[in-house]
C-alpha cells in the first residue's frame, strides 16, 4: 500500500472540503506520522521531523523516525519496543505513552505518543497513525515551577498568595514562622485575619489596584499574628495571572521589620545622645578657652595651654570610646592623666572599683590633668622625691550614697605656685559643680591637697562590683 493510500486513500482518511488530508496533517503544529501494517514509515509532517531532528526514509525506516529511543528512566528502547510497534503488534490504541527521542546531535526530547491502528472497510489493519507531543516546554515549566516552589519555601520572607476575594491560596514556611498559622490553618481563610481593624481599608485598596493590573510597591504597615500580637512589616503585592493572561489573584511578600524599627530607634537615641555630648564638649572647651585666656601671658602661652587641656580631654575620650561610651574606671582615668608626665612610680591609688559615667570621666579627667600638670611644673611629677596618693571611698549618709575622693601630693621638694590659675578654677568650681558636689583645694607647706564630695549617682555608671565601705 502506498503513502497516498494510507494518508488519503478511499475509506481511510478522506479529504476535507477539497483539502487533501495529507496537507492538513502537514499543517498541524504537532508531530504526526503514519506507517503501513508492517511498521514502515509512510508519511511524517514537518513537526515530526523537527522533533526527531532528522528525516527518516519513507518505506524503509520502521516504527518511529527517532535516531535513538529511550525509556522515561533513561534506559535504551529498541524501535520495535516503541508505542507504535506495540499498537501495530497488538492492533490496539496506545494512549499517551511516554518516551524520549534522542536526536543525532545528542539532544533528548521527552514526548508522549498516541498511536492508533487504521483499518479498511473489511476490518483489515492497513497501518497506523501516531501523534507525538513534545514535553520539553512542559518539563521546563515543571522544573521552573519546582525551582520556584523551592525558592518560595526556603525564602526568609513570608510569601502569601490570595485570590481576588482575599482568600489565601498559598502559604510558605516563613509565613508560618511570622504569623504562627500553619498552612492548613491559613489556606482557605480570608487574609483579613492578619489585618488589624484600623488597617482593614488597606485590603480593599490593594485588591482594587491588583484588579487593574497594578503592582503595589513596598510600603510599611502593621499585621496581626495568631496570638494577637502586632508586628511591623513591609509589604509588596503583585498581580497573579493565569495562562490566558487574566488576573486571578495576588502574591504578597511580607517582611518582618521589627529589627529594622529597633535599629532606627537606637540610631535616633544615639544621635540625640551624640548631640547632647557634643554640646557638653563645646561647653567644656569654651570654658577652657575663656578661663585660659584670662590667665595667659601671651598668645603663644594661650595656645600651648589650650592645646594641652584639649589633649587631656581627648585622653579621657579615648577611654570612653574603648568602653563604647559606657564609662571608664577611676583607676584608668587617673593613670591616663598622670602617665604622660613620667615618674608614675610615685603614684598610689586606693579605693573600691568604680566605673565612672561619661560626664564624670570628662570633668574628673580635666581635674586630674590640672593636678598632674601642676605637679609636673612644681612638684613630684617634675622629678621630686615626694608621693601622690589618690584615695576614694563611698559613704552611706542620711542624704544618700556619697562619693568622696582626695588627691594628696606631699614631699620635701614640692613647690607651691603662688598665683591662682585656671587649674584652681577647675578644681574648686568647674569639676565639682559639673558633678553636683563641692571641692576643696589646699596648698600645704609641703604639698597640695584636693578633695571632692559628690552624690554617687552623679559619678558612677554602675553599682555592680562596688564594695562599699
Amino acid at each position: 500500500m502506498t503513502v497516498q493510500q494510507i494518508v488519503s486513500g478511499p475509506g481511510l482518511v478522506p479529504d476535507i472540503e477539497g483539502l487533501p488530508f495529507r496537507d492538513l496533517l502537514q499543517a498541524l503544529p504537532v508531530a504526526v506520522y503514519t506507517t503501513d501494517a508492517a511498521g514502515k514509515i509512510t508519511f511524517f509532517n514537518e513537526a515530526a521531523a523537527e522533533l526527531w531532528g532528522r528525516r527518516p526514509s519513507l518505506g524503509i525506516s520502521e516504527w518511529c523516525g527517532s535516531w535513538k529511543l529511550l525509556h522515561p528512566d533513561g534506559r535504551p528502547m529498541a524501535h520495535d519496543e516503541c508505542p507504535m510497534a506495540i499498537a501495530l503488534r497488538e492492533k490496539r490504541e496506545v494512549r499517551w505513552s511516554e518516551a524520549i527521542a534522542e536526536r543525532p546531535d545528542g539532544t533528548r526530547i521527552p514526548f508522549l505518543a498516541h498511536p492508533t491502528p487504521l483499518f479498511d472497510k473489511e476490518g483489515k489493519m492497513v497501518g497506523a497513525v501516531n501523534t507525538l507531543v513534545d514535553l520539553t516546554g512542559q518539563r521546563r515549566g515543571d522544573e521552573a515551577g519546582m525551582r520556584l516552589s523551592a525558592i518560595v519555601d526556603s525564602s526568609m520572607d513570608a510569601i502569601i498568595s490570595k485570590d481576588l476575594n482575599g482568600i489565601i491560596t498559598s502559604w510558605n514556611h516563613a509565613a508560618e514562622m511570622l504569623f504562627g498559622y500553619s498552612p492548613a490553618e491559613a489556606i482557605g481563610r480570608s487574609v483579613l485575619m492578619l489585618i488589624p481593624e484600623w488597617h482593614k481599608d488597606e485590603e480593599a485598596s490593594i485588591i482594587s489596584r491588583i484588579r487593574r493590573g497594578e503592582r503595589v510597591e513596598t510600603y510599611e504597615t502593621i499585621r496581626r499574628r495568631k496570638d494577637g500580637s502586632l508586628v511591623p512589616v513591609s509589604l509588596t503585592v503583585s498581580p497573579v495571572r493565569d495562562p490566558a493572561g487574566r488576573i486571578v489573584g495576588a502574591s504578597k511578600i511580607v517582611r518582618d521589620i521589627t529589627s529594622k524599627r529597633d535599629s532606627e530607634q537606637r540610631i535616633r537615641l544615639l544621635m540625640r545622645e551624640v548631640n547632647h555630648r557634643v554640646k557638653n564638649q563645646y561647653a567644656v572647651i569654651l570654658s577652657m578657652i575663656r578661663e585660659t585666656n584670662k590667665r595667659s601671658k601671651d598668645p603663644a602661652d594661650f595656645e600651648r595651654r589650650v592645646r594641652e587641656r584639649i589633649m587631656a580631654l581627648s585622653q579621657s575620650h579615648d577611654l570612653l570610646v574603648d568602653a563604647e561610651w559606657k564609662g571608664a574606671t577611676l583607676r584608668d582615668l587617673v593613670r591616663a592623666q598622670v602617665l604622660p608626665f613620667g615618674n608614675e612610680e610615685c603614684l598610689s591609688m586606693s579605693g573600691p572599683q568604680i566605673v565612672l559615667q561619661p560626664n564624670a570621666v570628662q570633668y574628673l579627667g580635666i581635674a586630674f590633668h590640672e593636678l598632674a600638670t601642676n605637679s609636673a611644673k612644681f612638684g613630684v611629677l617634675g622629678g621630686g622625691d615626694g608621693s601622690i596618693a589618690v584615695d576614694w571611698h563611698i559613704d552611706d549618709t542620711p542624704e544618700g550614697w556619697r562619693f568622696r575622693l582626695s588627691w594628696r601630693e606631699s614631699g620635701g621638694d614640692v613647690e607651691i605656685p603662688t598665683a591662682s590659675g585656671f587649674g584652681s578654677v577647675v578644681l574648686k568650681r568647674v569639676a565639682p559643680l559639673a558633678l553636683g558636689g563641692t571641692g576643696a583645694l589646699e596648698h600645704l607647706d609641703n604639698g597640695v591637697f584636693w578633695a571632692l564630695d559628690a552624690s554617687l549617682s552623679a559619678v558612677e555608671a554602675s553599682l555592680e562590683g562596688i564594695e562599699r565601705r
